[in-house]
């Protein structure tokens, strides 16, 4: 038999644009961009608070690409040039946010919900008293999530080093769009909180999002989030969880299809929506992901167990 040669001293060379190989596996192409960067780069990155990635696109003039201070300093005079103006605490909030989260390996599930029966439902309580706050599609899949997650805890258990650490209290949070951001609002101890009373208390802190009187404190903890993006017509959407959070849950809007109905052996029209849960892989497996997505879903397609 032909002896088999190391992996490192199997690597098949490819030409520009091309992809090499190394044990049969894709080794991607060299990428151009700022790859290495001075001490003296780095101080200068650190006085203006850049990150790598701020850097992207870069040609660096320096021997080996070397990013040098004279290609950051007209990196810099570039964007003076432009209409720039100084990002506002809570975009740059979400921004390190979003930066801390894909250092996680994320990965989304999705399928579909039949929402008629949430229509219905909410229709319903629509005839009750003269101002009762009546609860949106996005406030019943907080419920949904909640009590899925009651009953499942492991679901949304944290991974922090190596312990997985589970939370006592089934808090949800909700996205919230700020003036110039997202804001994250927990709902504390969903799970034994009412439609009505999650309407209530949704509403306040809608409110206080408005008026930029949400404290860290209001936005701190909690399991999972609850993103109802449909409401700007989206059908559909991978969102990213929170850095403190396992589990992100969007909803996308609701549509008129055509759905085959046994009894009555015909097609008709039925008001569905798609639904994705997004999740940090070191804490749950996808058929975990899956199993939890399709209790929201039963959840959500009967109502009265809201």
């Amino acid at each position: 038999d032909q002896e088999i040669a190391p992996a490192r001293e199997r690597k098949i060379a490819a030409g520009d644009g091309e992809t090499a190989r190394d044990g049969g596996l894709p080794v991607p192409a060299k990428t151009a961009g700022a790859t290495f960067l001075s001490p003296r780069v780095r101080a200068r990155m650190a006085e203006l608070h850049l990150t790598h990635a701020d850097l992207a696109g870069i040609m660096g003039t320096g021997a080996g690409n070397r990013v040098t201070i004279k290609d950051l300093e007209s990196f810099l005079h570039k964007i003076d040039n432009q209409t720039a103006e100084e990002a506002s605490a809570i975009r740059t909030g979400v921004a390190d946010a979003m930066r801390r989260s894909w250092t996680r390996p994320l990965s989304t599930v999705g399928s579909s919900v039949n929402l008629e029966p949430v229509l219905q439902d909410r229709q319903l309580r629509a005839g009750g008293a003269e101002g009762d706050p009546k609860p949106g599609p996005g406030l019943y899949a907080v419920r949904a999530v909640a009590l899925a997650l009651a009953e499942n805890p492991k679901a949304a258990a944290k991974l922090i080093g190596n312990r997985v650490v589970q939370s006592s209290s089934i808090d949800i949070g909700i996205a919230v769009e700020a003036e110039d951001g997202i804001m994250v609002p927990v709902i504390r101890a969903a799970d034994k909180t009412s439609l009505a009373d999650l309407t209530t208390k949704y509403q306040e802190l809608v409110d206080l999002a408005r008026k930029r009187r949400i404290s860290p404190d209001m936005q701190a903890g909690g399991l999972a989030t609850i993103s109802n993006f449909g409401i700007f017509g989206v059908e559909w959407g991978t969102p990213i969880p929170l850095p403190d959070q396992t589990l992100l849950l969007g909803l996308g809007v609701g549509k008129k299809v055509p759905v085959w109905d046994e009894t009555q052996n015909q097609f008709l029209p039925k008001t569905e929506a798609q639904i994705t849960l997004s999740f940090d892989h070191r804490s749950i497996d996808g058929g975990g992901a899956a199993r939890l997505l399709r209790r929201v879903i039963e959840l959500l397609e009967e109502p009265a167990r809201l």
